[in-house]
């Protein structure tokens, strides 16, 4: 038989069918873990692989990797870039190239042969990847643009219109390959011969463009075919011209759009010739597209459309001549993670016929995008379409919570039969729509609603027998899908859509188990590292769009946090090294201007940012923004992220750093306790929060352990009547610092909560997000985002660590911890999740005397399982006694639990309880 090759999407999986039997196979998985192999800027990518087999306890002995300079040598099994020679190992998601020095703009080819502990492998299928410009010199042309203002924008109103650049070229040979290379800032579509180029949205990647800017690559060898064509670029705002300019001491603008593009071409003779941008391409604003606006909107007159403009023979003799402009001044890079993609179409459940003209559509769930629009009417009839996450009592929308954001579309009809429209340099968060001068009736197969997110694929997946936990998860895959574009923002409705550090430590490492989001979340680092000041200060929000570098602990601390998670994820070391650096002088920073001569860090900004008020009734009316600065906060986080420095300098192979760390996190521990614990048994003023922090950072010593796990229960339980009272801060740690007390019957409580405060209020209330508020439907509507993710805290990584018993022990789940909390009224759990490795799946049944189990472990891993049994002798696997099974070694049993270690494979376990 012979290879299958399966694209999905632009992540190539390259399957190899079985020679034999029992022979293991391998699965190309990808290169420097990406979805896109075309333009890697580094010079040592990391190569991975899966293996597939039908034996269990498979374990990968060795590897072979061949790199070759095409198709054909590495056919004939020459590696002329790298022959690795077999080497001994176990690794298969992290291997470095390290063959000759790599050439930009070349196409790069190879495969792995793996010996098992069952076999050998065959070659894999071949994968390539293509690297990209590695030197700023590789562009070696100019920017273009137009720096200034036109009779068709707004300078007022902070509107500019699109422009629209095109050039018309001559091919004279045979094209055999031709690659482009493109910065358009800050938004931009390319087009040849009227056709679009791939199928991503909003691109590219934000960035702070004085820091760094992200290049995008496409392969066009088909859309150069012949010998005349046309180049043609639209270029968007973005955030490169601000979207708000009123506060330019608070807000970065980087100026107006500009691009620079090179298509490389290869001749089928081998000669080559380079097209780029320069003072020969002609541009225009008069197009279609009158001003767009992340916040506001898009308005498109379709009168105004240039049709045909990215053709050949189009008249472009009243366009300007392209401008040389200067340079953004950032770093030129290859963008590593995934554009945005139009990732889902949602019709309307509803379309409600209002006065005056209007309708309200209902999508029935929250979500960001946008609407595509299908329209007949007359020239110069305008529809309007206003955005929103709910309605008032009337049924009219309710925008208050846009605050300055006008989320406004507008379109005018060309008048020409059936006219489809959707924006391009925009995009809304809601649910309902109001549509003003629709010309006709208004039907929902007329307004599709489409959901916009980094392209990415969904992961995992979690279902129970408790329907509200479910609802939940649902509810936490639309906000954190809603909230991806290109760097995490904390709501995708209102003027704000920044990247706060403080919403995402832990619910970062909850959406990993859902959404394949490790390059997403690799780059926000690097805009984390590139916004931090010489002194060592890191702001709030990154990239800084927004100037706020307000210095505290708990918000920049996420930096350090989600590297780890990153690390622990996917075991690529490299994230620990690249930041490490960063990391030490922020510590440092930290501790020289805050530190008092007590050994506290004094400098908090939020305190426990958004903690509920008490009762719904008190909150009524109030905004949300206020801050209580807690120095115990701030202490308490440098005190975790000095032990986390301490593993990150033993990782990096720095024994001196990590002595140091360890020193300084055991005086910080005593300063802390003689500071802020009371003798009752609590910390601070005994909130909640501080005494989770005191209790899951280890603060606490060993003798009032128990002291402050009750005073936690009681505050939950009496004082509160079974709920949280936590904060942005607090909720990050809370249900696994109950689960590690024992108490995980206390965080199931709280999970399943549907009065107030509780993720099951918010669904009570209509929520089909999760809310930015725990009181989200009386507060004051400034600061009241319906589609955010910051109050999700560690409950997803719970669901999948706690309920589902999947847990990364080491290298990226090559070790795994099975261990699911059994917790009365919840009798069913099925986990799955798409490791690098490949598919761990957790699927259990409590019984009222009887437990069964099924685990998948992929190959090259192996798993500590845990099974509620009280013995051995009561555990059956495939209806076969445990400990007649010579793969599964029983390592030691107590009073409700066996421990097991098993291999690759698929099990189904039975015990008695």
């Amino acid at each position: 038989m012979k290879g299958i090759v399966k694209i999905t999407g632009m992540l190539v999986w390259l399957c190899l069918s079985l020679a034999a039997f029992a022979q293991p196979r391998v699965d190309v998985l990808r290169c420097e873990l990406l979805t896109n192999p075309i333009g890697i800027d580094k010079t040592n990518p990391r190569l991975s692989w899966q293996i597939r087999a039908d034996e269990r306890n498979v374990v990968q002995t060795a590897y072979h990797i061949l790199v070759a300079s095409s198709p054909e040598k590495l056919a004939q099994h020459i590696g002329d870039l790298w022959d690795s020679g077999k080497q001994i190992s176990d690794n298969s998601i992290s291997v470095f190239y390290d063959g000759k020095a790599l050439k930009s703009d070349t196409e790069v080819f190879w495969k792995v042969k793996v010996s098992t502990n069952q076999g050998e492998s065959e070659w894999s299928a071949p994968a390539s990847w293509r690297v990209g410009l590695l030197y700023y010199k590789d562009w070696n042309r100019r920017w273009i643009g137009f720096d200034g203002y036109f009779d068709s924008d707004d300078k007022d109103a902070g509107y500019l219109s699109a422009r629209y650049f095109r050039k018309e070229i001559s091919l004279t040979k045979e094209v055999q390959q031709a690659t482009a290379y493109i910065m358009g800032l800050g938004l931009y579509e390319l087009y040849i011969d009227g056709k679009k180029i791939g199928d991503q949205v909003l691109a590219p990647g934000l960035t702070d463009y004085t820091k760094n800017v992200k290049y995008n690559v496409f392969d066009v060898t088909e859309s150069l075919r012949g010998e005349e064509h046309a180049l043609g670029v639209i270029l968007g705002n973005g955030r490169y011209y601000a979207i708000r300019q009123e506060k330019p001491y608070k807000v970065k603008n980087f100026g107006f759009p500009k691009m620079q593009m090179q298509i490389r071409v290869t001749y089928t003779d081998g000669s080559q010739q380079t097209i780029h941008t320069d003072d020969t391409w002609k541009g225009t604003t008069e197009g279609p597209i009158l001003s767009n606006n992340e916040y506001d909107g898009e308005i498109y007159d379709a009168r105004k459309e240039l049709r045909d403009w990215a053709t050949v023979g189009y008249d472009d003799g009243a366009w300007r001549t392209a401008e040389y402009v200067q340079e953004p001044g950032g770093n030129y890079e290859a963008q590593l993670n995934r554009n945005m993609k139009v990732m889902q179409d949602l019709k309307a459940v509803s379309i409600t016929t209002k006065g005056d003209g209007k309708y309200i559509i209902d999508y029935g769930q929250n979500f960001s995008g946008w609407v595509k629009m299908r329209v007949q009417g007359e020239s110069g009839a305008k529809v309007t379409l206003r955005f929103a996450e709910s309605l008032n009592e009337d049924g009219t929308l309710f925008r208050d919570n846009l605050r300055a954001a006008k989320a406004t579309d507008v379109y005018v009809l060309k008048g020409d039969g059936v006219e489809e429209w959707e924006p391009r340099f925009t995009y809304h968060g809601f649910r309902y729509v109001e549509v003003e001068g629709y010309p006709g009736e208004a039907l929902t197969d007329n307004f599709v609603g489409r959901l916009v997110y980094d392209e990415m694929e969904t992961v995992g997946s979690f279902s129970s027998s408790n329907g509200l936990l479910n609802q939940i998860y649902t509810n936490a895959w639309w906000g954190i899908a809603s909230n991806y574009k290109s760097i995490p923002v904390d709501c995708p409705q209102r003027n704000e859509r920044q990247a706060w550090l403080g919403d995402r430590p832990i619910s970062a490492y909850g959406e990993n188990f859902m959404f394949d989001n490790a390059n997403f979340y690799f780059k926000w680092l690097e805009d984390i590292r590139l916004s931090q000041k010489e002194d060592g200060a890191i702001p709030d929000v990154a990239p800084a769009f927004w100037r706020y570098y307000s210095d505290n602990m708990t918000w920049p601390g996420t930096y350090l946090i989600i590297a780890d998670m990153l690390y622990q994820q996917t075991g690529d070391i490299r994230v620990l090294q690249d930041h490490y650096p960063a990391m030490k002088r922020w510590m440092h920073y930290m501790q020289a201007r805050y530190m008092d001569d007590e050994g506290i860090i004094t400098k908090d900004s939020y305190g426990d940012w958004c903690a509920p008020p008490a009762t719904i009734d008190e909150g009524r009316g109030k905004s949300a923004d206020k801050k209580y600065p807690n120095p115990l906060l701030s202490t308490a986080y440098y005190y975790h992220l000095l032990n986390m420095m301490a593993r990150f300098s033993e990782l990096n192979e720095n024994g001196q750093d990590r002595v140091a760390f360890e020193q300084a996190a055991e005086k910080m521990k005593e300063n802390f306790n003689k500071r802020f614990y009371h003798a009752a048994g609590y910390y601070g003023k005994n909130t909640l929060t501080e005494n989770l922090l005191a209790m899951y950072f280890g603060l606490v010593e060993d003798e009032n352990k128990e002291k402050l796990a009750d005073r936690i229960v009681t505050i939950i339980e009496k004082e509160n009547n079974g709920h949280l009272s936590t904060g942005v801060v607090g909720t990050q740690w809370i249900m696994r610092t109950l689960t590690d007390m024992g108490r995980s019957d206390l965080a199931y409580k709280l999970a399943t909560n549907t009065s107030y405060p509780s993720w099951g209020y918010m669904i009570e209330h209509g929520a089909t997000t999760i809310w930015e508020l725990w009181n989200g439907n009386t507060a004051h509507p400034r600061m009241n985002s319906q589609n955010h993710v910051m109050m999700l805290g560690d409950l997803i990584v719970w669901y999948y660590e706690n309920l589902a018993g999947i847990k990364s022990e080491e290298n990226g789940f090559q070790a795994i911890v099975m261990k699911p909390e059994l917790i009365a009224g919840l009798d069913h759990v099925d986990a799955r999740y798409k490791s690098l490795y490949g598919e761990i799946a957790s699927n259990w049944t409590k019984h009222k005397s009887a437990f069964e189990w099924k685990i998948v472990i992929p190959e090259n891993a192996k798993a500590v399982v845990y099974l509620p049994a009280k013995e051995i002798s009561s555990i059956t696997e495939g209806n076969k006694k445990l400990s007649t099974h010579k793969d599964i070694n029983i390592l030691s049993a107590d009073a409700d639990r066996v421990k097991i270690a098993i291999g690759s494979g698929t099990y189904q376990f039975k015990t008695k309880l």
